[in-house]
């Protein structure tokens, strides 16, 4: 069935770059890199599922590259390579193992044979190379064509202005009652009218969405039969996932349509990308693209070509090899500009900064191709500062060009709240987290304040367990981290009892109401403002059903947290002071008193000696809105109203002196985290030196007339 091609098959020379099938002249120019290999075939598929094979017989700078006259758009091919098979080598060359392209903007089909896939019998390390072929068991690259739906004008937020809201294309919509039952789960169901006007009348900015990279599932979900979920198993860089497109072979075009409708109501689209790992996993794994190509300027290797691992998932992209850097910046400038994304989330982000497995770099050469290319140095540009090591743990240690996910700032908010720590680390992080950010160029922006993400506990499940429950999972319940820093209020789990069902979203909100009157980037997980519950578990990245899915069914709880999420985000929008885009340095403003002043219930500013006591739970926060460091698009300077947070994590109530007439005559109660929607229970202002009580875990803001 499949045979080489005869002396008679017409190819032309082509060029090397750009990399990937394109097509032009008569044809498609297809062109793949591979250092190793000693011939390459591309296979054009036919509609029978037989193949013809034609060998790419010119090479330029390890690229090799042919155009075939007669190929349009929508052929589906692959790659074969022939090669050394040397796994102690890390050389893994199997032409029985068609390849998909690391260039391919579409993929069709799936794995339906993952040991067809092997590229090797018996041992991994010390078997023979298989001779099973593989066409027919796994995906297909297909040709694509130019051009779309436009994706309309880039939004352009600034930083300051950003409210992140991280959602899943599929869970988001699938269970919505107003999106049409055939665009639920997709692009275009994320596009949806009903589906914008939550996103506008929440108020948030930017979307974040987790992987839409073609991906696949990983082999031991596979012989378990469960699925990637998240997907954070990608195989194709450049193609968008073809399982959340309404029409199968249409995912560009309904990508780029979803763009447009975001950015129609200005909120910005930041991707999820996942360049420390692929879905080929360990040696053991298949050989479905990388590994076949040139496994080892893909991925990392230890002594005796063994994969090294710093990322849990088996192996890593080799962070330092020009021909993952290549791969990267190409696939970054492609989703910037072709399919109109206006940034990037780098999963496990120290890896890119660790070439050759060693220690972290940030002027490395990755993160450097990154940060000093035309186009995506105008992209915001998010770091996740770790990987699963210790060595990757890098916090604050980005480069100045770089957001980060501030991991500190979500366990010390979640440990303030649940009365494990005092006040001493918590005023860093409401206040911008300068002690992690001041040092390098950075502004507070760029910190990316979260309690809640895809990984780890829903808002709800923080204040109703103690402990992980995922036994649905198929792990036995080992899976997910035991670093939740939850509380579940006296009762684990679901529970009638009316006083702890309210503490706990009293507790959500102060959580909430924290989060968006820190100064930094909120993100929002979604489901979080809508008292979503995964029932407990902590990594539900294999739950494709009701328990990843969004719920939009709305009782009388969810409905309060939906009315008091959007008070809040309105409130920070509406005050320049709350998102200042400079770090609080006691600079002297038009007031005459310092830009931010830390107080005691009493009313007395915070001692040395107060921050180092381990028991106070209770924060006054002033800041000064008459110099705000806010400006207009123009470059104005805004002035706001000055603002009194006040933050009490007690079990008891405390009676809470207002400062004196220097920092506001009046002082008029904005939220009150007391009751279900936020409204304060003071309802006339307050004058200087007057006294408020504060209910056990509760947070008042007060706004000083300006």
């Amino acid at each position: 069935m499949a045979i080489r091609p005869s002396a008679h098959t017409p190819i032309l020379a082509g060029r090397p770059f750009p990399l990937g099938a394109h097509p032009e002249g008569g044809g498609v120019r297809f062109a793949v890199t591979s250092t190793v290999a000693e011939a390459v075939e591309v296979c054009l598929i036919r509609e029978d599922g037989s193949e013809r094979r034609i060998e790419l017989t010119e090479r330029t700078f390890g690229v090799w590259h042919g155009l075939v006259p007669g190929v349009t758009s929508g052929q589906r091919y692959g790659y074969r390579v022939h090669g050394p098979y040397e796994p102690a080598k890390g050389l893994r060359c199997n032409p029985a193992k068609l390849l998909v392209d690391p260039y391919a903007t579409h993929i069709a089909g799936t794995v339906t044979d993952m040991d067809a896939a092997l590229g090797y019998v018996g041992d991994p390390m010390h078997g023979p190379r298989s001779k099973v072929d593989s066409l027919g068991s796994v995906p297909l690259s297909v040709v694509g064509s130019h051009g779309g739906p436009d994706t309309g004008t880039k939004p352009e937020v600034p930083f300051e202005e950003l409210v992140i809201y991280e959602l899943h294309v599929k869970g988001f919509t699938r269970r919505h009652p107003f999106v049409p039952e055939h665009l639920r789960g997709t692009y275009l169901g994320l596009a949806h009218p009903a589906v914008i006007e939550h996103l506008v009348r929440l108020g948030v900015t930017a979307v974040e969405l987790l992987p839409v990279h073609w991906f696949t599932d990983e082999p031991y979900l596979v012989r378990t039969g469960r699925r990637n979920y998240w997907g954070y198993s990608p195989l194709g860089y450049f193609s968008p996932h073809a399982g959340y497109a309404s029409e199968p072979g249409r995912e560009v075009e309904e990508f780029r349509t979803m763009v447009a409708a975001l950015h129609s109501v200005n909120i910005e689209v930041i991707l999820d990308v996942v360049f420390n790992h692929t879905c080929e996993g360990g040696f053991e794994g298949p050989t479905l693209s990388f590994r076949g190509l040139d496994a080892p300027a893909y991925y990392l290797h230890a002594a005796r070509g063994h994969a090294v691992d710093l990322t849990g998932c088996g192996n890593t992209l080799e962070a330092g090899s020009p021909t993952v850097i290549r791969l990267v910046t190409d696939s970054l400038r492609y989703w910037a500009t072709e399919m109109g994304v206006d940034g990037f989330r780098f999963d496990l982000a120290s890896t890119l900064g660790r070439p050759g497995g060693g220690a972290f770099d940030r002027n490395s050469a990755m993160l450097t191709a990154i940060t000093s290319d035309p186009v995506l140095s105008r992209c915001k540009l998010v770091a996740e500062p770790w990987d699963i090591t210790g060595q990757g743990y890098r916090v604050g240690e980005f480069g100045a060009q770089w957001a980060e996910w501030n991991g500190r700032y979500r366990d010390t908010v979640r440990d303030f709240w649940r009365g494990a720590v005092s006040v001493a680390d918590l005023a860093y992080r409401v206040s911008g987290s300068s002690d992690l950010y001041d040092h390098n160029l950075r502004r507070p922006w760029q910190s990316i304040n979260f309690i809640t993400a895809h990984d780890g506990f829903t808002l709800r499940d923080l204040v109703s367990y103690n402990r992980k429950h995922n036994e649905d999972n198929g792990e036995d319940n080992r899976d997910g981290t035991n670093d939740n820093r939850s509380w579940n209020h006296g009762v684990e789990g679901p529970t009638d009892d009316p006083a702890v069902r309210a503490l706990r979203e009293r507790q959500a909100r102060n959580l909430l109401a924290t989060l968006l009157l820190s100064t930094g980037t909120p993100m929002l997980t979604a489901g979080d403002e809508m008292w979503r519950t995964q029932h407990g578990n902590n990594n539900a990245y294999c739950l494709d059903d009701e328990t990843s899915w969004m719920d939009w069914s709305l009782g009388p709880e969810p409905e309060a947290m939906l009315a008091f999420t959007r008070r809040l985000v309105h409130l920070r929008a509406a005050s320049p002071a709350l998102r200042q885009p400079e770090f609080f340095e006691g600079r002297t403003t038009p007031s005459g008193k310092p830009d931010l002043v830390w107080f005691r219930p009493d009313a007395t500013e915070m001692s040395e000696k107060d921050w180092f006591d381990e028991d106070r739970r209770t924060l006054g926060m002033w800041i000064d809105g008459s110099n705000s460091q806010s400006r207009t698009k123009e470059g104005e300077l805004i002035s706001d109203y000055s603002w009194l947070l006040l933050l009490h994590a007690g079990a008891e109530p405390v009676e809470v002196t207002l400062p004196g007439p220097e920092y506001g005559k009046t002082f008029e109660a904005m939220l009150d985290t007391s009751f279900p929607d936020g409204s304060p229970t003071i309802t006339d202002p307050v004058g200087a030196g007057g006294r408020v009580r504060m209910p056990a875990h509760s947070l008042l803001l007060l706004r000083a007339p300006r």
